[in-house]
């Protein structure tokens, strides 16, 4: 998990120097600073998160519910550190650059406040299967709640991805 975390933040062992991200600007918590290489970063997990739930979705077929936890547990650190990098480095940055258009200031909140209603459900379903599923009835409870959890993550990446990442760019 954490090295999930340092790469996510680009403090992997094998990352550059420049992977870092960028300091604060003005020497405050306060200024965030663009970084362009964020967006690129965020789309990428995406794709990590993608290709992880559906390998979670092969376990049924394989009849290997016996890894179903532990690939759950997998699934969760990714997308929550992928939601700590979002919310930290990409809503606090765009929050800050349209701090004076009170509109769109209140579309991106509103749009924060969405996704992170989606994330918790991601999670809840994760939480809810963190044990063995013996039944017929528990198994078809499983595969019916990964499609609807499964439909929710595309649309929250979809969202991002089409309306909420071009949001971000320099000011």
């Amino acid at each position: 998990m954490f090295a999930a975390i340092r790469k996510l933040f680009g403090r992997g062992e094998a990352a550059a120097p420049s992977a870092r991200p960028a300091p604060l600007s003005h020497g405050t918590a306060r200024t965030p600073r663009f970084d362009a290489r964020l967006v690129p970063q965020l789309t990428q997990d995406h794709r990590e998160l993608v290709h992880a739930f559906e390998q979670i979705g092969m376990l049924p077929e394989r009849d290997r519910w016996d890894l179903l936890p532990a690939q759950l547990l997998a699934f969760k650190s990714q997308l929550e550190a992928h939601l700590l990098a979002e919310n930290v480095r990409f809503y606090n940055y765009v929050e800050y650059t349209l701090r004076d258009d009170e509109e769109n200031f209140g579309l991106i909140r509103d749009f924060r406040r969405e996704m992170n209603t989606i994330a918790r459900g991601v999670i809840d379903f994760v939480k809810k299967y963190q044990h063995p599923l013996v039944t017929s009835v528990e198994r078809s409870a499983f595969l019916a709640d990964y499609r609807s959890v499964g439909a929710l993550l595309v649309q929250r990446i979809e969202r991002e991805e089409g309306s909420l990442y071009p949001l971000y760019q320099t000011s």
